[in-house]
C-alpha cells in the first residue's frame, strides 16, 4: 500500500460549468495525460474547492507542453485544493512540485492523491498561506500555478513577489499582468478564465521549463 506524503506544517479554483460542485460531498477527477494518465484523484469534501474540469486542464497543459514549460520544471501549486494541477504537471514531466494549501483536510487529500499516483517522492505538501509562502534559497520556480477562490483580489501583490519562468492563473475574470510578465495566452472556458504568462526577467537565464 502506498504511503501518503508527509504534510509540512512548518512553512508558512475552479469551475465545473454545468456540473457545479457547490454543496458536493466528494468529487473524483482523472489525470488527463502523462505517466499517470487515467488515474482518478479525489477532491476534498465540502464547498471550499472548485475542481478544474478535465477538459480545461487538458487544454492548459497541452499549451504548456507546446511552450516547453513542463519538462524538468520545478512547480509551485498555490491554493492547491486537490493538487490536480500540480499532479498533472508531474505526470507530464515536471521534476518536482510543492503544493501550498491552508486547509488541513485538503492537504491530506493532496498527500493521498500523490501516493495513489506514485508521485509522493516528487511532491511536497505545505500547509500554509499561499499569499505569503515563498520557497527558501535560490531555487528558480519553473512553473507557478495559481488558482485561488474567485473572490481573491490580491493578484497584483501576489505576482509582484514571485519570480518564475511561467505562470498559469485561473480566475473568473481576466487578470492583467504587470510588466514583469509577458502575456502568452488568455482564454475563457465558460466561467473559468485562464491566463498564461512568461516571466520576462527570468526567460533569458532559464529557458523552457527551468529547474
Amino acid at each position: 500500500m502506498a504511503q501518503a506524503t508527509a504534510v509540512d506544517t512548518g512553512d508558512v479554483g475552479w469551475s465545473l460549468d454545468a456540473c457545479d460542485v457547490i454543496g458536493y460531498e466528494s468529487f473524483a477527477m482523472r489525470v488527463v495525460a502523462g505517466t499517470c494518465r487515467g488515474l482518478t484523484i479525489a477532491a476534498p469534501p465540502g464547498t471550499g474547492t472548485r475542481p478544474t474540469p478535465d477538459r480545461v486542464r487538458e487544454s492548459v497543459f497541452n499549451s504548456l507542453r507546446s511552450l516547453d514549460a513542463l519538462d524538468g520544471a520545478t512547480v509551485v501549486d498555490l491554493f492547491a485544493g486537490s493538487g490536480a494541477l500540480g499532479i498533472e504537471a508531474l505526470s507530464r514531466g515536471a521534476a518536482s512540485a510543492t503544493f501550498v494549501e491552508s486547509d488541513a483536510g485538503a492537504c491530506r487529500v493532496i498527500s493521498e492523491n500523490l501516493a495513489k499516483c506514485g508521485l509522493a517522492e516528487r511532491g511536497r505538501v505545505v500547509r500554509g498561506d499561499a499569499t505569503s509562502w515563498r520557497p527558501y534559497g535560490s531555487t528558480q520556480t519553473g512553473l507557478l500555478l495559481a488558482d485561488p477562490p474567485y473572490a481573491f483580489d490580491g493578484w497584483a501583490s501576489l505576482l509582484a513577489d514571485w519570480s518564475a519562468d511561467w505562470v498559469v492563473i485561473e480566475s473568473d475574470r481576466d487578470i492583467e499582468l504587470d510588466e514583469r510578465w509577458e502575456l502568452v495566452r488568455s482564454k475563457a472556458y465558460g466561467q473559468t478564465h485562464v491566463t498564461v504568462g512568461r516571466g520576462v526577467a527570468t526567460t533569458d537565464d532559464h529557458p523552457g521549463g527551468g529547474t
